[in-house]
């Protein structure tokens, strides 16, 4: 799968001024592509216009040259940053892993996910057993390209590097393309294939 993001440009508002002007980036399958900057610079904004959450004020997102939609299960799929808030706190975990489609034994396994977290509700794991979850419940077969926005910042270093790891290896296994988010320089060089910079 392709992926195009063509002369993007966003503010929030008609007079407020461009977050982000004429921005264009193209994935080719398999790519890891890093999204460098500074805080503030517009890469966590980038990066919902990419997935199909937030409308640019100019530009298009293709998939194949063909413009993307989210009416279905979208090829595009997105992790953010802080996984409390990307579930259901009223939900038990087995519920929020099922929500789109439902993980084999073989994928909670890569992911590290023990059986036992599937019957505890949000507040009772961590948050590197938390994004676990989340990225677990976004990689159907049809997920093509993984945004990845600063999806372990929050995270202590033994965990940040066993979630890169396993990603890494499951993204390999399945040529799935990744645009990686990050202010961290070191770490899109580690696990990359390309670097792209915005600056602010």
């Amino acid at each position: 799968m392709q992926f195009k993001a063509e002369h993007i440009s966003f503010r929030y508002t008609d007079k407020s001024p461009l977050i982000l002007e004429d921005v264009s980036l193209t994935i080719e399958a398999g790519e890891r592509v890093g999204i460098v900057g500074p805080s503030g610079c517009g890469k966590s904004t980038f990066a919902k216009i990419m997935a199909g959450y937030q409308k640019p004020v100019k530009g298009q997102i293709l998939i194949d040259d063909v413009p993307m939609e989210r009416k279905v299960f979208c090829p595009v799929q997105m992790i953010y940053q802080h996984p409390e808030l990307a579930v259901n706190p009223r939900w038990k975990m087995k519920k929020t892993l099922n929500e789109c489609f439902e993980p084999d034994e073989y994928l909670l396994e890569q992911m590290g996910i023990e059986k036992a977290w599937l019957n505890r509700w949000p507040s009772e794991l961590s948050g590197g057993e938390l994004q676990r979850f989340c990225i677990a419940r976004i990689l159907a077969p049809q997920t093509k390209l993984l945004i990845c926005d600063e999806i372990t910042t929050m995270l202590d270093v033994i965990t940040q590097a066993q979630i890169w790891k396993m990603l890494l290896e499951i993204a390999d296994e399945r040529k799935m393309s990744m645009a990686i988010i990050t202010h961290n320089q070191a770490l899109a060089e580690k696990v990359c294939t390309r670097i792209v910079r915005i600056s602010d």
